[in-house]
């Protein structure tokens, strides 16, 4: 009888090993608590890019490089701007554990005189489903050129 029962003791041991994957990683929430998760986990170099002053006019970018620490695949499922002046582009295929990638963010700076600051909202599969990464900056006037009076259209007055 004990060699059943240590037997049946040794099996679901091992059953018990093989239901875990290991793969379980720890994140930290919004509250400081410490998680254990196997979802993916969003992990972005710089989350606020500032593009300082610059014309008004010309379209400008960033690229938001970022990695997938979790321990499952991460699919951005939507990536979406705060205004109509700026736009994202995303990856559509899943980011695996350990892959880095990228989001453009497009900002039209034409009209839009004055401090800007714009949201990027990801949603995604992440541990944390909703995320936000932030462009800013200060868009000026641009100067018109004065034209010099001539010394003959002077004179004509």
């Amino acid at each position: 009888m004990k060699k059943f029962f240590l037997t049946l003791v040794c099996l679901f041991g091992v059953f018990a090993m093989n239901a875990q994957n290991g793969d379980t990683n720890f994140w930290e929430n919004e509250d400081g608590e410490i998680i254990e998760t196997t979802k993916p986990i969003l992990l972005f170099e710089e989350e606020v890019h500032d593009f300082g002053e610059r014309p008004e006019g010309p379209r400008y970018d960033y690229t938001f490089t970022f990695r997938n620490i979790g321990a499952e695949p991460l699919i951005l499922s939507n990536v979406k701007a705060s205004c109509g002046c700026t736009t994202p582009q995303w990856p559509k295929e899943p980011i695996m554990p350990g892959e880095e990638s990228e989001i453009k963010v497009i900002y039209n700076s034409k009209n839009r005189i004055g401090n800007f600051n714009k949201a990027i909202t990801i949603t995604s599969n992440a541990v944390e489903p909703t995320k936000r990464i932030f462009i800013k900056g200060k868009i000026n006037k641009e100067e018109e050129e004065v034209k010099p009076i001539m010394e003959e259209e002077s004179e004509e007055k």
